[in-house]
């Protein structure tokens, strides 16, 4: 089977890190993401994978939860605010609420082992294509502009009114997109879960809340009394701001 067009823009291809202690999961499972066409690199610990990471990025991060040390949603959060990583979360249990934080702080999938392997390939490639469109939009998309803020969709980067970078996860991110691109429309949480975290999603609907209250705390002077997102009652949420649409900054004012 021929591996998936890489979301980094190379033309090679996509760069998997997993991330597992249990070596006898993690070197057969390498192999065969390997034989799939990925190019897969292999940490047994948090710690291992940050120091990869930072010689090398990856463009998906198949995570173990349940790992000595660091753990796995601990890490996944860094991955997902500050590097804006696509995660999918591997855990053994049986309970959903490591599944549902994993979802709310930003993941984008999750498998419960064990696992079947193609299934998991399915799942990584349908996350990489997501990716992927978000990434290539027309080079001269504008940014968005509301109530003083701007969102610079190409590079997921929102900018404060006081010119402030306001790191965003990937959720978050499109979250608010999907809010810019329908202001003063009301979205209910189903349409809602579905732009931000596709088909698990709908299992637990609370994430939506979940997610709008990270985002009210990054973009409202007082997430207890919001002004810019409005939660209509039985309906679902709504962005109470008119939109425009900004030239790009120029990258040597962006620095």
């Amino acid at each position: 089977m021929a591996a998936a067009p890489s979301s980094a823009g190379s033309n090679g291809p996509d760069r998997v890190l997993l991330v597992d202690d249990e070596k006898a999961l993690r070197e057969p499972l390498a192999a065969y993401l390997t034989k799939q066409g990925f190019a897969v690199r292999e940490a047994e610990s948090a710690a291992m994978a940050r120091s990869m990471l930072r010689s090398e990025p990856a463009d998906l991060v198949l995570l173990d939860i349940m790992m000595p040390g660091e753990d796995g949603l601990s890490l996944c959060r860094h991955l997902v605010e500050a590097k804006g990583t696509p995660v999918i979360l591997l855990t053994a249990r049986g309970e959903a609420t490591d599944r549902i934080v994993g979802l709310e702080i930003g993941a984008d999938d999750y498998v419960v082992k064990p696992f079947e392997p193609r299934e998991l390939v399915a799942r990584i490639r349908s996350v990489l294509r997501r990716s992927a469109r978000a990434e290539t939009a027309p080079a001269l998309e504008q940014d968005y502009g509301f109530e003083n803020w701007r969102l610079d969709p190409l590079k997921r980067r929102l900018t404060d009114p006081a010119g402030a970078i306001v790191a965003i996860s990937s959720a978050e991110f499109r979250l608010l997109k999907a809010f810019l691109d329908h202001p003063r429309q009301v979205l209910d949480r189903d349409r809602l879960l579905d732009m931000v975290q596709g088909r698990e999603a709908h299992l637990f609907d609370r994430s939506v809340d979940n997610a709008i209250s990270r985002l009210r705390r990054k973009v409202e002077d007082d997430r207890s009394d919001p002004q810019l997102i409005l939660t209509v009652r039985g309906g679902g949420y709504m962005l109470a701001a008119d939109v425009t649409r900004l030239d790009p900054v120029p990258a040597e004012a962006a620095e």
